[in-house]
């Protein structure tokens, strides 16, 4: 499965440090985990909600990366998210597998795909594939754009 990650320069490891310092939505402080998107416009648009409005205070050193995994993500119970970072948690201490899943809650149709990092498989997991991601292109309002009106 091919999933997707929007970062910053230097953090593509695939070891799951901030979350490990930090704690992540889905995860508590104290567990590495890795979060992808299962689309590339999913992993931008997640990116996005964390921008600053500013253009002139967003970092410009962001990269868009995928790599590929051989594993079928486990898929995490419906529930609120206590009830999911108590089981992300456990999910996580357990290692019972590499990947897991849960439907984004930025665009229902796609998941955000957890990996464990601890996982004896995330060895075999290769680095991401990635290109340079430019939100000021990516946001850039096209020129045609005050000639149409969104009907209301």
């Amino acid at each position: 499965m091919r999933v997707w990650r929007l970062t910053r320069v230097g953090f593509t490891a695939l070891d799951g440090s901030g979350p490990m310092r930090h704690g992540a939505r889905y995860s508590s402080p104290g567990r590495p985990v890795v979060n992808f998107a299962s689309e590339a416009g999913l992993a931008v648009l997640v990116a996005l909600r964390y921008l600053p409005e500013d253009p002139g205070e967003r970092p410009s050193d962001f990269v868009l990366g995928w790599t590929e995994i051989e594993a079928l993500p486990e898929h995490v119970p419906d529930g609120n998210e206590p009830a999911i970072r108590v089981w992300v948690d456990e999910w996580l201490d357990s290692r019972r597998s590499l990947l897991a899943a849960l439907p984004s809650r930025v665009l229902p149709e796609a998941d955000i795909i957890m990996m464990n990092p601890l996982h004896p498989d995330a060895a075999k997991v290769a680095p991401l594939r990635m290109r340079p991601f430019d939100f000021d292109q990516c946001l850039h309002r096209p020129p045609m754009l005050d000639t149409y009106r969104i009907a209301e």
